[in-house]
């Protein structure tokens, strides 16, 4: 007769840990880093470094004043890092060197330690960095110019989203679909390149680090509620791919709302959660005083997670 081994759980094991999901995001970034450097220069790179210098330091400064131990090992755990080129890719290609260290700052200590450290935060740090330096300096935070790679000096003009919003549809249309997808275009850095992101979000979903359920319903529901007003007036609204390449929707569905510690738990309440983003900078795009709502809706929406949460949670057994 065979014994039956009775053990606690869990009961499924894997070979993940917090390193390697953070690095993976890390090399996943890396192809919009390139293209950021390359198309806006040695700037670009320096804010690049500078935003994840600050990030670690401050992290291994909260850590200590924490009172945590093997400091440095948590400080290099990758989660800062992440956090710093997020901020980073937040950034115009233009923003003075203390941007990126006041928003990393921000972002690792209120953003994260504030709530208690990784894993607790209710908000995206990286996005509160941003936030935080949009209402604080919106001169600096809003001054874009064209990728000095294409030009022999940075020449200033307005964005995708910029012209839709001053100077209406006729002015967002001289900005080609080709040129969003492949970011001839002005922007922040880490969202100028569609195909750049999207190479790094096909990584992270082979590595299984990221789900299709977020970034597919975020993409998916902004594409649905831009295209109703399209079919309604397309002299006054842009169409939907327009939407889908410009500005952060791509950075911000595929590496910034999949954000494990701050986006829900269950599939079910991914997908609302995804919708819930999309909506959100729909109605900020078309009707808000903003041209950008990527970065708002996915912090309302981190609000709302726990609630989501509650009423998306899986039943236990025998319950």
């Amino acid at each position: 007769m065979n014994n039956i081994v009775v053990s606690s759980s869990p009961h499924l094991r894997t070979t993940d840990n917090l390193k390697r999901v953070m690095y993976d995001v890390v090399i996943a970034l890396l192809p919009a880093a390139v293209i950021s450097a390359v198309f806006f220069g040695p700037h670009a790179l320096m804010l690049m470094i500078i935003a994840v210098a600050t990030a670690v330091l401050t992290e291994a400064l909260c850590l200590k004043i924490a009172g945590k131990s093997n400091i440095r090992q948590t400080a290099l755990d990758g989660s800062a890092v992440v956090a710093g080129l997020l901020l980073a890719f937040n950034l115009p290609p233009t923003a003075p060197w203390w941007t990126a260290v006041i928003g990393s700052l921000v972002a690792i200590a209120i953003a994260k330690h504030t709530f208690g450290g990784l894993g607790y935060n209710l908000f995206n740090p990286a996005l509160v960095g941003r936030v935080f330096l949009l209402i604080s300096f919106p001169v600096q935070m809003t001054y874009w110019t064209l990728p000095t790679f294409w030009q022999t000096d940075a020449v200033a003009a307005a964005t995708p989203l910029g012209a839709l919003k001053t100077d209406g549809l006729e002015a967002a249309q001289a900005f080609t679909t080709q040129g969003n997808f492949l970011g001839t275009i002005p922007g922040c850095l880490g969202e100028v390149s569609a195909v750049a992101l999207l190479v790094g979000a096909a990584y992270l979903l082979i590595r299984k680090v990221i789900t299709w359920e977020i970034p597919v319903c975020f993409i998916g529901t902004l594409a649905v509620f831009t295209g109703i007003f399209y079919l309604v007036d397309p002299g006054k609204y842009a169409d939907p791919l327009f939407h889908i390449v410009s500005g952060g929707v791509m950075l911000g569905a595929l590496f910034m709302a999949t954000d494990m510690v701050t986006s829900p738990l269950t599939r079910k309440g991914q997908i609302i959660f995804g919708i819930g983003c999309g909506l959100i900078t729909g109605i900020i795009r078309l009707f808000g005083g903003y041209p950008e709502g990527v970065a708002f809706a996915i912090l309302l929406m981190n609000a709302a997670v726990p609630l989501i949460d509650r009423h998306t949670e899986v039943k236990k057994f025998g319950v």
